[in-house]
């Protein structure tokens, strides 16, 4: 896919027309096209907009995009970021734009819509051993010269599987034995001497090409900054040692890539203690959950945190909800529920009240519950609540907020809605 057709598969995302699939847009917008609703520059607590309603900080997403990309770059780290945690074309190429080498995804769906928006490079960080998925990718490797696909294995049966779906494929997939971050943890090989066994049957097929090593140093048990270095650094011997047995003969870089959103900090010191290979080395970070962040799991867990002179990111959701229901003063209801608001990991919290205009924080009113369209609200005397007040709940893990949200608003500080997300999940 040529750039300028990428550009036009993007720009046929403001063409879509607003209707009723999409919830918490002002329901006098439906007929207009995306694109005409944001040249209104509506206002989102003033122009219509119905409750639950679901924004994104315009400055604070902005602030996250060049975060990373200064932390990259000074680090010496090509970024992949995890596209899964969002899967919005508009932020894959935003990323992009911000210097990130490709996207990383997770399972074949995510690689059709990254490519029907003219992503270049993917990174599956997972294994692919479905045999239609496996075709598509090859014709896609085939159809376009500029397509870089990298893919994890991790047994020799899944490689056996892959060569036998490839076939004759006149482009070879790239993989890269993905190492298990330790007994009990997720995918992965164990061992090493298992890791040259998958490298040995990689060496074997025609339709495969190891081009690296990977992991996923966020499922090391009971991680610790210890824990986590030295499983880093059995990754960086199992890339060194793959490339002193001849391994990566025929490729132009080696690819050593790790990363989540808890330990890229580790991930960079070690990543620079690489030592000189008998190629370049394509040192991939993969950190995904950064361009929202959250109120809740990622804040505590950022490595930002642990470095503060790198820089903060800063959480970029926020929920408006409105107050519906103040049955005792010991207790309120809003109407967003587990179909609006992210609580896999943590509930919501709530931040600020909206009364005539005016903000102020959420003092004495905390979330305790959800229904499926309700948050149960629990108040202390000190909490100044009433029926029709607007509740801005800050969120755990941006992760399933993208999935509930088709199309999210893009808000300046002030309420101006400058933008809309498109999500596909």
């Amino acid at each position: 896919m040529s750039a300028d057709t990428a550009a036009e598969s993007l720009a046929r995302l403001a063409a879509e027309r607003v209707d009723h699939r999409f919830k918490g847009l002002p329901p006098d917008a439906d007929g207009l096209t995306v694109g005409e609703l944001a040249a209104q520059r509506r206002n989102l607590f003033t122009g219509g907009f119905a409750t639950p309603v679901l924004a994104l900080s315009a400055e604070r997403l902005e602030h996250n995009l060049r975060l990373m990309e200064t932390y990259a770059d000074r680090h010496g780290l090509a970024f992949a970021p995890h596209g899964k945690t969002s899967m919005a074309p508009q932020l894959f190429q935003r990323q992009i734009d911000h210097g990130a080498w490709g996207i990383t995804l997770a399972v074949p769906h995510q690689v059709r819509v990254a490519r029907a928006f003219g992503t270049r490079r993917v990174f599956l960080a997972n294994e692919l051993v479905d045999p239609a998925a496996l075709r598509w990718v090859s014709a896609e490797l085939d159809a376009d010269p500029e397509f870089r696909f990298i893919a994890y294995v991790d047994s020799v049966r899944g490689v056996e599987l892959m060569d036998a779906a490839l076939g004759e494929a006149r482009r070879p997939l790239d993989v890269v034995v993905e190492l298990a971050a330790g007994e009990g943890a997720r995918t992965g090989v164990r061992t090493e001497a298992e890791c040259a066994a998958v490298a040995d049957a990689v060496a074997r097929t025609r339709s495969l090409r190891l081009v690296g090593v990977a992991g996923y140093e966020g499922e090391v048990p009971k991680a610790d900054p210890e824990r986590v270095t030295a499983w880093l650094r059995r990754l960086v011997a199992l890339a060194a040692g793959f490339d002193e047995a001849g391994r990566f003969s025929g490729v132009d870089e080696i690819v050593v890539s790790a990363g989540g959103s808890a330990w890229f900090d580790a991930v960079a010191d070690v990543f620079a203690e690489i030592p000189e290979l008998s190629r370049p080395v394509l040192k991939l970070l993969r950190s995904g959950a950064y361009v929202s962040h959250d109120d809740g799991h990622y804040r505590k867990l950022t490595p930002f945190n642990r470095v503060p002179e790198e820089g903060a990111l800063e959480p970029a959701f926020r929920l408006w909800t409105q107050v519906v229901s103040r049955p005792s003063a010991e207790q309120a209801f809003v109407n967003a529920g587990k179909r609006d608001a992210a609580y896999d990991l943590d509930l919501p919290f709530a931040q600020v009240i909206r009364r005539d205009g005016a903000e102020r924080p959420a003092t004495g009113v905390s979330v305790t519950a959800l229904s499926d369209q309700h948050a149960w609200l629990s108040t202390t005397p000190e909490a100044d609540l009433e029926v029709g007040d607007w509740v801005g709940l800050g969120l755990s893990h941006p992760c399933t907020s993208f999935d509930k949200w088709p199309l999210i608003p893009v808000a300046q500080a002030d309420g101006t809605v400058v933008d809309y997300v498109r999500t596909f999940f």
